[in-house]
């Protein structure tokens, strides 16, 4: 059994297949970077709030389950981050162009970014095998999909609650982006 009680992966040619949470998570922090940064219209807006509240429910999901039962002092610094991404949801609200702190969010997020690779993903890639980083590497990327499309704060963010919790919301944002016809996508800009 894993770190953290995981089940194995299945032997695919005698090797462990999938990208690592850290690889995953990373290539994620640069895409919400960019698109932070060249966001100006209410779609590139839409999408960065609708990418955003993903990513971060995934974390909530799984990153910070994972800094909690592995790297010594996780319970703190999961709780540090829980509460950083908690004012980053709550600086997202549902965005109306004239009262959006865009620069609010392109700093919040740069923080997020920041200490996320300078100190999270050092201290697991040290703490956890690469088996169970890319155990949850896979489940982080299957979670997107189900993750909400809008920020709520007030929703749970640890588990079980957020892993029965969120996919529900989601149901809902998703259905008001098809009525809406909101775009929450990067590749759809």
């Amino acid at each position: 059994m894993s770190a953290l009680n995981l089940p194995p992966l299945p032997p695919i040619d005698g090797g462990t297949t999938g990208r690592n949470v850290l690889d995953v998570l990373a290539e994620r922090h640069r895409e919400l970077l960019g698109l932070a940064e060249r966001a100006t219209t209410g779609r590139e807006i839409d999408v960065l709030v609708a990418e955003l509240s993903r990513h971060l429910s995934v974390e909530e999901q799984y990153l910070y389950p994972a800094v909690r039962r592995t790297v010594p002092d996780g319970d703190r610094l999961a709780d540090r981050e829980l509460a950083e991404d908690h004012e980053l949801l709550t600086i997202l609200g549902e965005p109306e162009p004239a009262d959006f702190d865009l620069e609010a969010v392109r700093a919040a997020l740069r923080r997020h970014v920041e200490a996320d690779s300078s100190e999270l993903f050092p201290l697991l890639a040290q703490m956890v095998p690469v088996e169970d980083l890319i155990r949850i590497g896979n489940r982080v990327e299957l979670a997107e999909e189900a993750a909400p499309t809008r920020p709520h704060p007030g929703t749970p963010s640890r588990p079980p609650w957020n892993k029965i919790v969120d996919p529900m919301v989601a149901m809902i944002d998703k259905a008001r982006d098809v009525t809406s016809r909101r775009t929450t996508y990067i590749k759809d800009l």
